[in-house]
């Protein structure tokens, strides 16, 4: 099943560590989001291979978006 990895903080994508093709463990870093001049990692809470990333760097999201998808 894949897992849908989201914001948990309104911010501005600061980095995308994990491109689409990535292989992920559990809590490695997929999207970083910059808050507040804070840097906050999103992590993968499960392992498997990037298969979508739906955000840019610079891009605002709220909590809860779509950043990327872990298959």
């Amino acid at each position: 099943m894949a897992e849908r990895v989201t914001a948990h903080i309104t911010g501005t994508v600061a980095r995308i560590e994990r491109p689409v093709g990535a292989a992920v463990a559990v809590g490695d870093a997929v999207v970083v989001i910059e808050s507040m001049k804070m840097e906050l990692p999103v992590e993968a809470r499960s392992a498997g291979t990037v298969t979508e990333v739906r955000c840019t760097v610079g891009q605002s999201v709220e909590e809860g978006d779509l950043l990327a998808v872990i298959g």
